[in-house]
């Protein structure tokens, strides 16, 4: 990883400023700083002023690149800084953008969600809403021509592979980034075109791993690599360069190059990355392990000072949720106060109407008893009243039956009455006990409606809601070169269970966009990456397969003169 770290760290521009001054302005992937520095420094004046910005301890790691026409070159400590208004940069996130380091579509939008987390921090979709990431420079231009997606299109899948980052920090989410990057076939590598002993032009690619020998069209694939623990000794003598690999029935590999500064370019670069390479494997110093220590303990802060802050933000939501629930409650039993309201009064109109017919009916009844009790009496009258004549009997007969009907008819009536009168009693009962139900239920209603704060458990209280001509060689010695294998070896176990995730995730990216891609718009690297991924190649297998072997050999830098 620290070979990743130093594609973080960017040294934008270098210009005069005064005389006795200049800028330095320093662009990491979320911000810009610009000290003022003296013309007199050395190499090493301005690198630890940079290191002390970046707040960098293990310094060994590290160096200023800068570009020389066609070539790269290396800041020298020990020499003075020469100025140029040319911009330096070292940032892999430009690289990638500017398509110096190829990138296949799947990890490109990956590592934008990534850019995207460490630069607006967790997704809120009531905040990052559609159009958001307008402005932002996140794809290559490669990759946004070669399918059939707008930039909407784009914005939402880059959003979707955000949106599951939620709770990495920017540390994290950049860590993430670099991860993902060191991985691509073309990161961390130095090109220098030379040619092979019989003239055939090649590129000589450097980096962490070793060397490796591409195809000048082919940056991706090596036609051979020698891995730095199956080297012997690396020499060039005037303008011929030679790779003596450990196992001596292995041919020595020779080039050259045209011009002397590339030679010596490229043994420095091969020094400075084995030695790298033998200090990532031997026991730690003092100094790195107490540097470890407080990472660890480091992280550890981070990691509690995280859970706290995501409790926090839990117990926030949950009181959100609360207060919400609480208010649609207070709502529905306003609504049910209106409708127990309503019923009362119309359980009042109508005891009202109810007592006014029973009044009526009882009087009814009343009247009519009388009327059946004068008829009683007149009927008895007549009974006593001798009737002489038959004619007059049967009048009186007929009168006495229309009489007596009259009488059955108004009793009936009377019973009917009295019966009505009673039922018009039952039902003002039941309306007086309806409106006392409603008048208890609205009493109710209106002490269950008032908030209190003891009515949510104390954990879920709302927090504040307000929310760098002559013959030189390099020899490797005192170092087991078995046991490096061996450790090299267990590094690729561990790193291809590592990173088993993340091809899944990429993986199905793949999946997702392919039906939208322009195949006539593929470059020659896009082909190129698509063979390798269907040989099941990869940077970290693309070693050749050199036997190791134990003989211990030497480790030095010697000059010939």
């Amino acid at each position: 990883m620290a070979s990743a770290l130093a594609a973080k760290m960017g040294l934008n521009s270098l210009r005069r400023k005064q005389a006795k001054n200049f800028n330095v302005r320093i662009t990491t992937m979320d911000a810009d700083m610009e000290f003022s520095c003296e013309v007199k420094w050395k190499g090493k004046d301005l690198f630890d002023l940079v290191c002390r910005a970046l707040g960098l301890r293990e310094t060994w790691f590290f160096g200023f690149q800068y570009d020389v026409k066609d070539t790269v070159a290396w800041i020298k400590m020990d020499k003075k800084v020469r100025f140029c208004h040319s911009s330096v940069s070292i940032q892999v996130k430009n690289k990638i953008l500017e398509e110096e380091i190829y990138c296949p579509p799947e990890a490109s939008v990956l590592l934008a969600s990534y850019a995207v987390q460490a630069k607006y921090g967790d997704y809120d979709p009531n905040v990052h809403k559609l159009g958001f990431l307008a402005q932002e420079e996140l794809l290559p231009k490669r990759v946004i021509n070669l399918y059939q997606m707008t930039a909407e299109m784009w914005e939402e899948r880059i959003t979707s592979c955000y949106a599951e980052h939620r709770g990495r920090t920017r540390e994290d989410a950049e860590m993430e980034y670099l991860k993902i990057a060191q991985d691509l076939e073309m990161y961390g590598i130095n090109y220098f075109p030379i040619r092979n002993k019989k003239g055939t032009d090649l590129l000589l690619g450097v980096d962490a791993l070793g060397l490796h020998i591409y195809d000048p069209d082919n940056k991706l694939t090596p036609k051979c690599s020698f891995p730095w623990n199956e080297i012997r000794n690396i020499s060039y003598s005037d303008r011929e360069f030679a790779i003596k690999p450990l196992d001596k029935k292995t041919d020595v590999f020779k080039f050259n190059s045209s011009k002397l500064k590339v030679n010596k370019l490229i043994l420095q670069l091969c020094m400075g990355n084995h030695d790298l390479f033998l200090r990532r494997r031997r026991v730690d110093s003092l100094e790195v392990q107490q540097m470890k220590a407080q990472a660890r303990e480091e992280r550890a802060r981070k990691r509690v000072e995280r859970q706290r802050l995501e409790r926090e933000k839990h117990l926030r939501e949950v009181a959100e949720r609360a207060r919400d629930d609480l208010e649609r409650r207070l709502i529905q039993l306003q609504d049910e106060a209106h409708m127990a309201n309503d019923a009362l009064l119309r359980s009042e109109e109508t005891a009202d109407l109810l007592a006014e017919k029973a009044q009526i009916a009882e009087e009814e009844a009343t009247l009519l008893s009388q009327k059946a009790s004068e008829a009683e009496a007149e009927m008895q009258r007549i009974k006593v009243t001798a009737i002489r004549s038959e004619e007059e009997r049967r009048m009186m007969e007929q009168k006495m039956l229309e009489a007596e009907m009259m009488a059955l008819k108004m009793a009936d009536e009377s019973e009917r009455r009295a019966m009505e009168a009673d039922q018009l009693k039952q039902d003002l009962q039941e309306a007086r006990d309806s409106e006392r139900r409603a008048k208890h239920k609205l009493l109710e209603i209106t002490s269950k409606s008032t908030y209190s704060p003891s009515t949510v458990p104390g954990d879920a209280m709302p927090p504040d809601l307000s929310f760098s001509r002559e013959n030189l060689s390099f020899d490797f010695k005192d170092t087991d070169m078995k046991r490096l294998s061996m450790e090299i070896e267990k590094e690729k176990v561990e790193y291809m269970e590592k990173s088993k995730h993340l091809q899944e995730q990429l993986n199905e990216l793949k999946t997702e966009i392919e039906s939208l891609k322009l195949k006539e718009r593929e470059t020659p690297l896009d082909i190129l990456h698509n063979e390798n991924t269907e040989k099941g190649t990869s940077k970290h297998s693309n070693f050749k397969k050199v036997s190791p072997i134990t003989p211990q050999t030497d480790t030095h830098a010697h000059t010939h003169t």
